[in-house]
């Protein structure tokens, strides 16, 4: 098998085992002479899929009872509007903590329909740090606070055991691009919604992890699409659910079990991560983006002291088949995406190749 190392930010490299299994049973599944792809949503087999996905999660992140698990469609950008819609109910308040492009987004959003501060804000520094809990200022009667947990474009996280918590305030998070890469307590959030792309499976699912006493509390403009409670009681088959989407992280939830949950794979994570931080921390060559103490441990942000090295590393990467390294179009420099599926191996190649490009192109320190 000719496979590359793909380091991209989303849609992302998903476990080999399970893109055999879904191969395997593309046009047969299991034996009943059609695709999942063509199954009626409400057909045994469909629905059995759907079933043991969404107990499959919760078994992985220990959801409690009290909170509805929902697939939904539109992305985490369409959360930047069922969040305030579903959650502005009390003072019409919510404050957003701003440490990047895509909580920025989720704050522009939610300014339609309440009264939205800014908590706080590392935007002044690039978006290089996280933000100290005493430096974060909530109102006392906001009805939620939002914040982004791991920054794809600038290689950001608000560690698990330092997240902000608020006296009767609910913490609303998205965990697009870090879900089920290390333990966080789903108790202490009130809502948890995440795209699939990053490392749950392909584009098009939603997940959203909500209390069930946050629920039905909608603003009256509330679009009926985007009312949980709505989705809540068709079990989020309103509408056609995507159904293949569903199946393929059903598929990546049991190869996560497989590897012996998220504990085992938070273990994992964090060697990666060490590993390709340390070589970048003691060369003279490369320089990580991100303040150490806040680093992410899916997303690694570095760069050279040239743009024009930058695009050579990118470039000459891709010829060796490590893809997609190339930063994010606003801040330039690499990025190296290594979630849940991205083998030790990926790391390794990476790691020689750094090697060796810093070798053949390197005119001085820093």
């Amino acid at each position: 098998m000719n496979r590359i190392y793909n380091f991209s930010a989303g849609p992302s490299t998903l476990p080999v085992s399970v893109l055999e299994d879904v191969s395997k049973n593309l046009t047969n599944y299991q034996g009943q002479g059609l695709s999942v792809m063509e199954m009626s949503h409400r057909s045994p087999s469909y629905m059995e899929i759907h079933a043991n996905a969404k107990q499959s999660l919760r078994n992985l992140m220990n959801i409690p009872d009290t909170y509805e698990i929902l697939f939904l469609q539109g992305g985490a950008s369409t959360q930047f509007s069922s969040v305030p819609l579903n959650l502005l109910n009390q003072s019409g308040k919510a404050d957003y903590i701003l440490t990047g492009s895509f909580s920025k987004k989720a704050y522009k959003e939610a300014l339609r329909y309440g009264d939205i501060q800014v908590a706080a804000s590392t935007e002044e520094d690039d978006f290089t740090y996280i933000p100290n809990n005493d430096a974060i200022n909530v109102r006392p009667d906001a009805d939620y606070v939002h914040l982004c947990l791991n920054n794809t474009i600038y290689g950001t996280r608000f560690k698990p055991e330092e997240l902000p918590q608020f006296d009767n305030i609910t913490l609303v998070a998205d965990m697009s691009s870090n879900i089920l890469s290390e333990e966080y307590d789903v108790s202490k959030f009130g809502l948890i919604y995440a795209g699939a792309q990053k490392n749950m499976g392909p584009a098009g699912l939603t997940v959203v992890i909500v209390r069930k006493d946050l629920v039905g509390k909608a603003q009256d403009i509330t679009p009926t699409m985007l009312d949980y409670a709505t989705q809540i009681d068709k079990d989020s088959m309103y509408n056609t659910p995507p159904t293949f989407a569903i199946y393929v992280a059903g598929q990546v939830f049991a190869w996560l079990e497989e590897q012996g949950g998220v504990k085992a794979i938070e273990a994992i994570n964090k060697e990666k991560t060490a590993k390709l931080y340390d070589y970048i921390d003691q060369s003279d060559f490369y320089q990580g983006t991100a303040r150490k103490e806040n680093r992410s441990i899916m997303n690694v942000t570095f760069r050279t002291d040239s743009e024009d090295l930058d695009k050579a590393f990118a470039k000459e990467a891709q010829e060796k088949g490590l893809h997609n390294l190339k930063g994010h179009r606003s801040v330039g420099g690499m990025r190296a995406s290594i979630y849940n599926a991205m083998p030790m191996e990926g790391i390794d190649a990476l790691i020689n190749f750094m090697k060796d490009f810093e070798n053949n192109n390197k005119r001085g320190t820093k």
